[in-house]
């Protein structure tokens, strides 16, 4: 049986799993907006070799995250998530002392690894052993701690880095991991066993389909490419449209406030419905936005990217919620992983793929990514219910 906690108890481990995941999120995924120039003038490298060894990072957190997840299904996520604590400070400390460009990539080679075992799908397969098919609230509520990764991790980064520098920011954020986050971490329950079987019950229903694996991999993916492209180029994009620089600076703001705010409405009105709903009405989401950027230009700047961070915002609870929804929780760690791991390698060309566009067609360019939205919404529409 798995276990059930009382929702003060409940709250207590959303809070500490998320906070530790916002210390991941905050020290791997968000440090090179802040740290890539330092760091690469002070190899005299350009920038674009730093975003190289990020993008090295995210496929290889796409060659752990399957194992990760079996590793949770069978054991729990307490341990995994500790390590990924480990894991991260030391590719952090790496970064700090490294003396020569190699030893730099070493450090993002094992930030990558971490980034595999530790970030969201690390998260929500420790949720699901906790709490099984009713880990949808939890998934929610951690998303909407972490959502504000961004927000904590680029004024800390810059703090450090304009006090000490940026490899004192990176050790400052190895700390953190070892002092903070493994902690928390080491605090969560095990979680249960009983979920970690070769087949599922009948409750848990039919095993499922290759079609509906390959389907749902794609959304994830297709979700991402425009996640990642639009965080790396937005106001580029927006400035394309014809929105002033200060405009679309102000519209890019915006889209984290969209985010959380979506994650508060699935939180509440929208977990009424099964979550392949609040999905598909989020994956029309980046379509809707660039319709209206297409057809108003640099006005609609606002409207887009409240739209865009909206549909992002419930996206990102899908990731975890839609699979346990569809199929359950038996195998649901080891599943994630390979579901995710196509999105994660896209995820790393996103920014050039997508900034190769915006140069050869400027706002056409936003065609590519509305293109793949509608992709991801056909996908989710040919998925049925379990």
């Amino acid at each position: 049986m798995i276990p059930r906690l009382v929702p003060a108890r409940r709250g207590v481990i959303v809070a500490a799993l998320g906070t530790s995941l916002t210390v991941s999120w905050a020290s791997s995924y968000y440090i090179p907006a802040v740290l890539a120039v330092p760091m690469a003038e002070s190899f005299g490298l350009s920038p674009v070799w730093i975003f190289g060894a990020f993008s090295m990072a995210m496929v290889l957190s796409a060659m752990v995250g399957p194992w990760a997840g079996t590793r949770i299904d069978g054991f729990g996520g307490r341990g995994v998530l500790m390590l990924s604590n480990l894991v991260f400070a030391t590719g952090l400390g790496l970064l700090a002392i490294a003396p020569t460009p190699a030893i730099l990539f070493a450090g993002w080679a094992i930030i990558g690894l971490g980034m595999g075992i530790g970030l969201y799908e690390a998260g929500f397969a420790t949720l699901a052993a906790i709490y099984g098919k009713d880990a949808r609230g939890p998934i929610t509520g951690i998303t909407l701690i972490a959502g504000f990764a961004s927000t904590v991790g680029w004024p800390l980064s810059g703090l450090m880095l304009a006090t000490w520098g940026w490899r004192e920011a990176c050790l400052g954020w190895a700390l953190i991991h070892l002092c903070l986050a493994l902690p928390l971490n080491a605090w969560l329950p095990k979680g249960t066993e009983a979920i970690t079987k070769a087949e599922p019950s009948a409750e848990d229903g039919p095993l499922p389909s290759r079609r509906a694996l390959a389907l749902l991999a794609f959304v994830f993916a297709a979700t991402w490419f425009n996640s990642t492209a639009m965080a790396a180029h937005l106001p580029g994009l927006l400035q394309e449209a014809g929105a002033s620089a200060a405009m679309a600076i102000a519209a890019g703001a915006l889209i984290g406030p969209a985010q959380v705010a979506a994650r508060v409405l699935e939180f509440g009105l929208l977990r009424r419905f099964h979550p392949l709903t609040s999905t598909r009405l989020a994956a029309a989401a980046h379509p809707v936005a660039a319709v209206a950027l297409l057809t108003v230009g640099g006005p609609a700047a606002y409207v887009f990217a409240i739209l865009h961070g909206a549909g992002n915002g419930i996206l990102t609870i899908a990731k975890g919620t839609l699979p346990l929804a569809l199929f359950g929780a038996a195998g649901y760690g080891r599943r994630l992983g390979w579901l995710n791991a196509p999105a994660r390698i896209l995820q790393a060309g996103a920014p050039l793929i997508f900034g190769a566009a915006l140069t050869a067609w400027g706002l056409s360019a936003i065609w590519l990514t509305a293109g793949v939205g509608l992709a991801a919404m056909a996908a989710l529409f040919a998925l049925r219910r379990q």
